[in-house]
């Protein structure tokens, strides 16, 4: 019960398909260790999906819908967790697309779509979530990157929006220190989740099994599990750190396992 009396916010808990995403699988595993969580997606059913699954293991949840690229609605989402549970200790910033287009190929139109979406929504909701926090006696935000924001990476947009997430957390981190308010990253590498379901073919699935370290694929449960550790107490004073979830991928440098130079 590592977060028990905890209220978190989890933006993005839905799923993109059938199965387990980051954000449905951080708010399982919150409200296992003791917070209630309120899950919000703008897809209303599937963010009630994972109230559900909470629910019937026995945990306290509530779904809110919404589009975290409006201010009003980002809002609503911090408003209700507030009026529902009195407080909001923990913000977790999940929502974001991808977009396989290099610059050429991309559209001013899918470029503001990208950004709105992977960057725009965690300003907004933090926006509206920090003055709560602060009216509290602090708290912690988490937001999601990728592994794909330390690399050069074929979609122009998501590449620089998952980039740009990891420094909007180092700046959010030493802003609102003072508050007493930790923010921190999570950066997931290839994870089997329902958003990579359509290009993970058995070709590149072993492909990656070749050049992870750890010779697998992770899963939404690996992004849960540090996004546990960072939420809890045990992170108290971690605070402007992107923690890479990858096996290993980002430090081998792409050479497949078995390649590696022996000293």
């Amino acid at each position: 019960m590592r977060l028990e009396g905890k209220v978190a916010l989890v933006v993005g808990a839905g799923s993109s398909g059938p199965g387990v995403g980051n954000g449905r699988a951080v708010s399982s595993l919150f409200a296992r260790e003791g917070a209630r969580v309120v899950c919000a997606d703008i897809n209303l059913p599937s963010a009630e999906e994972t109230v559900r699954m909470i629910r019937e293991a026995g945990g306290e949840a509530a779904a809110v819908q919404g589009d975290a690229t409006r201010s009003e609605d980002a809002k609503r989402m911090v408003d209700f967790t507030v009026d529902r549970y009195g407080k909001l200790d923990i913000l977790v910033n999940v929502v974001g697309i991808a977009s396989g287009l290099g610059i050429l190929e991309t559209s001013e139109e899918e470029w503001d779509r990208v950004v709105a979406t992977n960057l725009k929504s965690i300003f907004l909701v933090s926006r509206h979530a920090v003055p709560v926090m602060i009216k509290g006696g602090g708290g912690v935000i988490i937001n999601i990157s990728s592994a794909a924001g330390f690399v050069a990476h074929p979609s122009l947009s998501y590449g620089t929006t998952k980039a740009a997430i990891i420094n909007m957390t180092r700046c959010m981190a030493v802003d609102l220190a003072r508050y007493g308010i930790r923010v921190n990253c999570i950066a997931p590498g290839f994870l089997d989740t329902p958003m990579v379901a359509p290009i993970m073919t058995e070709e590149r699935r072993t492909f990656l099994s070749q050049v992870i370290p750890l010779g697998k694929i992770g899963t939404a449960w690996d992004t849960a599990y540090a996004a546990l550790y960072l939420a809890s107490d045990e992170a108290s004073y971690v605070t402007g750190i992107t923690l890479v979830v990858d096996g290993g991928l980002l430090a081998a440098g792409g050479r497949r396992r078995g390649e590696e130079k022996r000293l």
